[in-house]
């Protein structure tokens, strides 16, 4: 983390303009080329972003490395980018997943439909939740690692969402997916427990890891005060002690519910010092600023369990 710090102190904060995703892409992969961890993928990615979107999928894409760290057998390589699909129609919760696994090892079959699906078609493996059969109340949830080229893929294209919307997502379909072989396949563990659930923290810390390591480059090539590039290296410290915590923890939510409660004071400052810039960049700010209050109200329920966690264990 000092290092990836020390680095977004002392490289050149000018960026050249990188407008699409395939252009993204390339200095992404030969980021993770230089075998970084996770933490200091997400800084470095931010840092050299020159826009929200791009500092949120390389915070996206250092994220789901961080969840797969130290899953059994399970290689990432460098050049991978990955898809977390777990929404439906009806959101994700359990009792909303209605994707189906059936059978198992080389007879395992995949069919239902994702309504997110980040990257779309250049994604090279979805990680999709889907239920099991199980005589349980609890649907029984797993995740199956499925190459995006696997026949029975669609990918359905939406409409861009009015922020960030450089962000490339689709939907997805899966009609009979064999997941086997090339490096897919089921993944160990619950599916909601050991995925879905942590996933949840371990993103918004990434996404704040690296947005706010974009933040820090523009402040530096634009010249704002010293005092607020100080607030965001302070703030990126916090966030990398908590991308290094137990993502299940009650302390960590309440820990992460209290960063990002000083982050959205940090992008508040930054509304006024964009506001006297008068360029391309300073208005996609403006016009990517609700990115940041997505998931606002699960996070605050998320705050609010854990509050009641603590008090049930005192």
């Amino acid at each position: 983390m000092y290092d990836a710090l020390s680095f977004c102190l002392t490289a050149s904060p000018t960026m050249k303009e990188t407008r699409t995703l395939e252009d993204w892409i390339g200095p992404w992969r030969a980021l993770t080329r230089e075998k970084l961890t996770p933490v200091a993928l997400a800084v470095r990615g931010g840092f050299q972003a020159d826009r929200v979107a791009w500092a949120f999928l390389s915070g996206y894409q250092a994220a789901l490395r961080s969840l797969l760290e130290g899953v059994a057998g399970l290689l990432v390589g460098p050049d991978e980018l990955l898809a977390f699909c777990a929404t439906e129609s009806g959101g994700n919760r359990p009792r909303d997943i209605t994707t189906t696994f059936t059978g198992e090892g080389a007879e395992l079959r995949v069919n239902g439909e994702k309504s997110w699906t980040a990257l779309g078609d250049a994604a090279t493996a979805l990680l999709v939740v889907g239920r099991q059969p199980s005589g349980g109340e609890r649907p029984q949830l797993r995740v199956a690692r499925i190459p995006a080229t696997a026949e029975g893929v669609v990918f359905i294209e939406k409409p861009p969402i009015p922020y960030a919307p450089e962000i490339v997502h689709t939907a997805s379909r899966f009609d009979d997916v064999m997941p086997a072989g090339s490096g897919g396949g089921l993944l160990p563990g619950d599916g909601y427990d050991d995925y879905v659930k942590p996933f949840r923290t371990i993103e918004d810390t990434f996404i704040a890891l690296a947005v706010q390591a974009w933040l820090l480059r523009e402040a530096r090539a634009r010249g704002w005060p010293e005092a607020f590039r100080e607030r965001l290296l302070a703030q990126l410290t916090v966030l990398g002690q908590l991308a290094e915590s137990d993502p299940r923890a009650p302390v960590t939510h309440l820990a992460l519910a209290g960063a990002l409660a000083a982050t959205g004071q940090i992008y508040q400052q930054a509304d006024e010092l964009w506001n006297s810039e008068g360029d391309a960049a300073a208005e996609r700010w403006r016009r990517d600023r609700p990115l940041f209050e997505v998931a606002s109200k699960p996070r605050a329920l998320r705050a609010q369990r854990a509050w009641q966690a603590l008090a049930a264990a005192s």
